[in-house]
């Protein structure tokens, strides 16, 4: 009989146990294995989207890519149920950032059955190599990422002030070109006068609308010399937040609540107190 591991009263067999290890954790041999394996399947089947996109070879071997893609499909169909199999809070991992990731990954083989052009989506499974990070110990990459994840969301309400305000200022500008070039030069509207001050504005410059009158490119000018300094704010905003904060991670996930934003050499899950 399986032996059984008791996790705050319940029962839970040790084969999940031993299987959670070797799909969600990166310090064993098994589950590095696994990882590796999983993204060389991936690199193949983005691969495989590409190539299926391009007329001649699809026409030459389609077929076999057909073939290639809905083998590798359901590879990744069965590990994401193993991944829920694996995890005590199920639902937590399906609603979290990796398994989003992982439903999508499967989902547009299925509806490209129904609606045709949809396989092409699969390409978002090139999101799931980042998990790379945490199989080839780059733990402070991986804690880059959330770093930087942790002050963008930090600086969320500072950069929407700021957003708002960059609005206001190209619904000025934008009315202002349109009364004083008009439709003559291409501001036929002040929605699509918005449109040029905010492709100006950014830096962008498109060039399918110009000004030609002395007054309105005197304005253009002003709006561009002011969007290079604009461009500067959130980064700025962005950076003041990440001096607030420090974070270390480690490669742990918590087969109980799936947290992985565990410290170094942490031993416990600082979410439910679960043994790593």
């Amino acid at each position: 009989m399986n032996e059984i591991k008791k996790s705050k009263g319940v029962d839970w067999p040790a084969w999940k146990e031993e299987l959670h290890t070797i799909i969600f954790e990166a310090d064993t041999k098994t589950g590095k294995i696994f990882d590796i394996s999983l993204f060389i399947l991936i690199i193949v089947s983005v691969i495989i989207v590409m190539l299926d996109s391009v007329p001649q070879i699809r026409f030459k071997i389609g077929p076999f890519l057909t073939a290639v893609e809905w083998t590798v499909t359901i590879l990744f169909t069965i590990e994401y149920i193993l991944r829920i199999i694996t995890v005590k809070k199920r639902i937590k991992y399906v609603l979290s950032f990796f398994g989003i990731i992982d439903l999508l990954a499967i989902l547009p083989t299925y509806i490209s059955l129904f609606l045709v052009g949809y396989k092409y989506l699969l390409v978002i499974r090139v999101l799931r190599l980042l998990r790379i990070f945490r199989v080839l110990k780059l733990v402070h990459f991986l804690g880059a990422s959330r770093y930087l994840i942790i002050s963008l969301r930090g600086s969320l309400y500072k950069i929407g002030v700021f957003l708002g305000a960059v609005l206001v200022l190209v619904i000025i500008f934008g009315s202002l070109m349109y009364i004083i070039e008009g439709s003559e030069s291409g501001f036929t509207s002040i929605p699509r006068s918005i449109y040029w001050a905010i492709v100006t504005l950014t830096t962008v410059g498109y060039g399918d609308i110009a000004p030609v009158t002395f007054l309105g490119q005197t304005l253009a000018s002003i709006i561009m010399i002011l969007g290079y300094s604009i461009i500067a704010v959130p980064t700025g905003i962005v950076t003041a937040e990440m001096t607030k904060k420090k974070l270390a991670v480690n490669t742990h996930v918590c087969q109980n609540c799936n947290e992985n934003k565990h410290e170094d050499n942490a031993e416990f899950c600082k979410s439910c107190g679960e043994k790593l």
